[in-house]
């Protein structure tokens, strides 16, 4: 089995207790997305309910890393939570605009938009207790 020319590196920090922010190294594809897709899903496990993804070191993505950032996207919504990326790279910020990942995942300059972005999502409503 050929090693992969560029492995996928994913470092994840915990700015607060329930926002995982994964900084991404490398090309996201069809050979590196199932890894991105663990730890992704492990940070989830754990109960994070935001994730921050900083592309800035991701030359190239394919549709498997798109997949992977919508699927996420989705069962953070479903908890209450949030997907942003934060500065994508010029050829991966080109393939977000034009698949309209862009327009459903919010998109931020730095870590610091983006926790602003989360700070200014409405509150998860407490249910009653009956």
């Amino acid at each position: 089995m050929p090693i992969a020319q560029d492995p996928l590196s994913v470092e994840v920090t915990l700015p607060r207790d329930d926002v995982a922010l994964l900084t991404v190294e490398g090309y996201l594809d069809v050979d590196t997305a199932t890894e991105f897709q663990h730890h992704l899903a492990n940070q989830l496990h754990h109960g994070r309910r935001h994730f921050l993804l900083d592309l800035s070191a991701v030359p190239f993505m394919d549709s498997s890393g798109m997949n992977i950032i919508l699927r996420v996207y989705q069962e953070a919504r479903e908890l209450p939570g949030s997907v942003h990326i934060i500065s994508p790279t010029p050829a991966v910020r080109r393939i977000l605009d034009l698949t309209g990942v862009s327009i459903t995942v919010p998109v931020s300059e730095s870590v610091d938009e983006a926790l602003e972005r989360v700070d200014a999502l409405p509150e998860t409503p407490v249910e009653p207790e009956v």
